[in-house]
């Protein structure tokens, strides 16, 4: 091993003992004169440090208070105040079946997008005010009101609350929810597990969109529509129903609206974008509902049935396996007029093939209004056939 002053000059190791003195002596100098420049601040530090000490309890650590604000805590500033809880109530019944008086029967959340001189306006979904004898809005300040239902939507899941505006101060900001990106960061804000958790704030990104989602409306056990819903890992819970997903600038771009609760999933929530449901609020608070298209039929899927009565019942074509059987059909509705039968098979409207009755409802809503006509392709004995019918709303027929 060797040293790192091995092969300097005989020269050099002569004068090393007063070139070290002569450094060592001005390292002493500039020492001194930084002690004397930083005395005054060790002074006044030490003279602080001791007047925390003397009060603060012996053998407690200081605590430290800060003031944090992040992207997220500023979008939570800005959209709490306008989420709502709702109180469904309904009456019970007695031991001898009769109404005796009223209890809640659930909890939901809502959000407060609009106030129009002394009413403010609620969205939240139908599942949460379904049945509902009576309705109460509790405020994120924990002021009551009773709220008055505009109107509900079984196929958006979607309904619209009024209440007193008196102490209403903040609405909701909508965003854009066709803006949306795989991944951006969204928070959920609601009441879940009831209004004891009220204004809980949970957060995650947006895990899918456009994802449809087969919805059972009437019990049952066969799909009547698909919902088109935003998926997220933000925790929702039952509760949380009708509360705002909002974008980190705090604009809502989603109504909470469910989630899937199966033991080997976690972390898949669902929410109506805002884009969605933008058009089916003007209705129903301009309605009290929705106003959609309607043939004046009920239906049912062909796929549902063996094979042999598709063909020996309905007289289908053997390559024909997707359609919708027109079950009934009522005096004076537009199908009838178009002269459509019992047993009749829908297969395409407007030239777009018609799989089932999710697919002719979606069309049928999504492309048609009152007073539309549409070219209907159906098979009768075997035989396809086509008729116009001019469309009504539901609420006409």
């Amino acid at each position: 091993m060797g040293y790192y002053d091995e092969g300097r000059t005989e020269r050099n190791k002569r004068g090393g003992k007063s070139g070290y003195f002569l450094s060592g002596l001005a390292g002493i100098v500039i020492g001194a004169g930084l002690v004397v420049a930083t005395l005054p601040s060790i002074v006044d530090y030490q003279n602080k440090d001791v007047s925390v000490s003397e009060n603060k309890p012996a053998g407690r650590s200081e605590q430290v208070s800060l003031d944090v604000t992040t992207d997220v805590t500023q979008a939570v500033e800005k959209a709490k105040d306008a989420v709502v809880g709702i109180t469904n109530i309904q009456a019970s019944m007695n031991f001898f079946g009769s109404e005796s008086t009223t209890e809640e029967a659930g909890t939901g959340s809502g959000v407060i997008y609009k106030k129009d001189g002394d009413t403010a306006f609620i969205v939240t979904n139908h599942h949460v005010i379904q049945d509902a004898q009576q309705l109460e809005v509790t405020l994120a300040d924990g002021t009551k009101e009773p709220a008055e239902l505009l109107g509900s939507d079984v196929w958006t899941d979607l309904a619209v609350l009024t209440i007193s505006g008196a102490n209403v101060d903040k609405t909701a900001e909508f965003g854009d929810s066709e803006a949306l990106k795989i991944g951006e960061p969204v928070i959920a804000i609601g009441n879940p597990l009831g209004l004891e958790f009220s204004g809980s704030v949970t957060q995650g990104v947006v895990s899918g969109l456009e994802r449809a989602i087969p919805v059972d409306l009437n019990g049952d056990m066969v799909n009547d529509w698909q919902a088109e819903v935003l998926q997220t890992d933000a925790a929702i819970n039952p509760g949380n129903s009708g509360g705002a997903l909002v974008n980190i600038a705090g604009q809502v771009i989603g109504i909470n609206s469910m989630k899937i609760a199966q033991s080997a999933v976690e972390g898949i929530g669902l929410s109506i974008p805002i884009d969605t449901a933008l058009p089916i609020i003007e209705d129903l608070e301009s309605f009290g509902e929705v106003k959609r298209p309607a043939m004046g039929v009920t239906l049912r899927n062909v796929n549902e049935l063996p094979s042999y009565h598709q063909q020996e019942t309905l007289k289908l074509p053997e390559d024909i396996k997707e359609g919708v059987i027109v079950e009934q059909v009522l005096t004076n509705s537009p199908a009838a007029k178009a002269g459509l039968r019992e047993y009749d098979v829908i297969t395409a409207l407007d030239g777009k093939p018609v799989q089932d009755v999710i697919a002719l409802r979606k069309y049928m809503y999504n492309n048609k209004q009152e007073g539309d006509t549409v070219n209907v392709t159906y098979y009768r004995d075997g035989k396809q056939q086509e008729t116009k019918m001019r469309l009504v709303a539901e609420s006409d027929l």
